[in-house]
């Protein structure tokens, strides 16, 4: 089964066991949570979050389809200079799952966690699912996290909290792909976010960029 990687490091170890379990249980890793650098969880003013998506390209056909059974494989892919690695993969795992769990995006999910998105590990995970699937869809996390804009006075912060997201899909067996990578932000003029909102922020951007309940 063929699956182009998105954006795999220079070397790759042999496959590792993928962690997972079957249709519905939707497995991740439950890990006791580090904190992360202490980032002020305030607003500094009155102003509303805003919301926006940017799709690269544009624009994306749902992912989801209620009615198919699949299989989705995710992996963190930081930049060289992230901090708090672990506390991020953690939230970014309980975000995943619930979002499998409550969305409906899917009739059933085997969900599992690879070191990274070569074919190697797609296709090792992708056979230990277990299940006959419509979908395979490859999830790469590369931003997660708040982020904030500082002017010349407190007047001009500008925050929130953002999620990129590389994303592939392939529907078996007529090879048929695609690929996008979806830009995910909520904040605005005058706030500043913290890190406790970083699994429901994943959540929200993975239902942007999935599109849930629109076929």
């Amino acid at each position: 089964m063929p699956f182009s990687a998105i954006a795999p490091p220079a070397e790759a170890s042999p496959p590792a066991d993928a962690r997972g379990q079957a249709s519905r249980t939707y497995t991740h890793s439950i890990l006791k949570r580090p904190m992360l650098a202490a980032v002020p969880l305030i607003a500094l003013c009155g102003c509303a979050a805003t919301t926006s998506t940017h799709f690269t390209p544009s624009p994306q056909q749902p992912v989801c389809h209620v009615s198919s059974t699949a299989v989705v494989v995710w992996s963190p892919q930081w930049r060289a200079d992230q901090k708090d690695v672990q506390a991020r993969e953690v939230a970014a795992s309980e975000g995943i799952a619930r979002f499998f769990q409550v969305s409906g995006c899917f009739a059933s999910v085997s969900l599992r966690r690879v070191p990274q998105l070569s074919a190697p590990y797609v296709e090792s995970a992708a056979s230990e699912a277990g299940l006959r699937y419509d979908t395979l869809v490859g999830l790469a996390v590369r931003e997660l996290g708040p982020v904030v804009k500082l002017g010349s006075s407190a007047a001009l912060v500008e925050g929130g909290t953002e999620v990129v997201l590389d994303i592939q899909e392939y529907k078996p067996p007529n090879e048929k792909r695609r690929s996008f990578s979806v830009h995910w932000r909520n904040g605005g003029p005058g706030i500043i976010k913290g890190v406790a909102t970083l699994p429901q922020d994943i959540e929200a951007a993975l239902a942007a960029a999935l599109q849930p309940g629109l076929r």
